[in-house]
């Protein structure tokens, strides 16, 4: 099984800026398509960014010119930079893997983290 940990979370003003990683226990990180999700309070599970094993990526609207996806497959790690944070992308943050990135989508994999809770204050 592919063990997750995410990181990097926090409390932080509007407007302000966190970085989040997901370490993967596992050398299978690196050859797999990977996901970014949040789940606000009462709030569906949705998907704000995306990353094919070959560097392509996605971003939801919502996050779009703030958040930065990457990777480095020889650490095992992904990452999200988040600028310009705004109360509402208050949420758990959860690492996506063993995902497919099909026709420029990404198809959501097996394998969660544990989370990491972001508060953005007013």
């Amino acid at each position: 099984q592919v063990q997750l940990v995410e990181s990097g979370g926090g409390l932080v003003q509007a407007g302000g800026s966190l970085r989040l990683s997901c370490a993967a226990s596992t050398t299978t990180f690196s050859i797999n398509a990977l996901g970014w999700y949040r789940q606000g309070p009462g709030k569906q599970r949705e998907l704000v960014a995306d990353i094919s094993n070959g560097g392509s990526r996605n971003y939801a609207a919502s996050v779009k010119g703030r958040f930065t996806i990457w990777r480095d497959n020889t650490k095992n790690t992904m990452y999200l930079q988040m600028n310009s944070l705004k109360p509402e992308d208050t949420a758990v943050y959860y690492c996506n893997a063993g995902g497919t990135y099909d026709r420029g989508s990404y198809y959501r994999g097996d394998y969660w983290g544990q989370g990491t809770q972001v508060t953005v204050s007013s």
